[in-house]
């Protein structure tokens, strides 16, 4: 058994993602900032449809370097907006690119990205076991802390809610339902 969006899933990529990635703990940088773009690209869309993008992503935003991301031109937003791989909204493709700035910037703060956002769990992975679909969260204090944070520290597109998703893809929160394999 899988947890509920999983198990009803026809995607394989949802599957494959919630088997082997999502509430595991992410330690490596760049992989966080993917998933600072993927979660952020999601805002008012569904998780699948990011998914499906993801390598579309990955070529865009040159293989998820933070680096590389913050010094994009205008030219290369431009070309951005033309790229039918990816959800050509202006205003999320631009935030992309001042979030690498913001990452950038806490990196140098904390001495990397990881330690910073998992200062927000006290370095502790948040373990909850749903039963069923109403007993999964939106949001949670910590979330509310954590995108408090990153808006003041300049990034766009991290409400609440996206930095709730957020925490359970790079397992600050395991939220696996007590019947799902992952949650043993």
């Amino acid at each position: 058994m899988r947890c509920i969006w999983a198990e009803k899933s026809k995607n394989p990529l949802m599957v494959k993602y919630h088997d082997d990635e999502w509430g595991r703990p992410v330690h490596e940088d760049q992989k966080h900032f993917e998933f600072v773009v993927l979660e952020s690209a999601q805002a008012g869309l569904s998780w699948e449809i990011i998914l499906n993008r993801r390598e579309n992503y990955r070529k865009a935003f040159a293989e998820f370097d933070p680096a590389k991301v913050a010094r994009f031109s205008e030219k290369k937003i431009q070309k951005l907006l033309q790229n039918a791989g990816i959800i050509r909204n202006q205003l999320k493709i631009r935030a992309t690119v001042s979030n690498a700035q913001a990452f950038l910037k806490i990196q140098k703060e904390f001495g990397s990205f990881d330690k910073y956002i998992w200062s927000f769990v006290k370095s502790k992975t948040i373990v909850r076991r749903p039963r069923g679909r109403g007993d999964f969260r939106a949001t949670d204090r910590n979330s509310d802390a954590l995108s408090k944070d990153l808006k003041l520290r300049g990034f766009k597109f991290m409400g609440s809610t996206i930095c709730y998703a957020h925490m359970q893809a790079i397992g600050l929160i395991d939220e696996h339902q007590a019947s799902c394999f992952r949650a043993k």
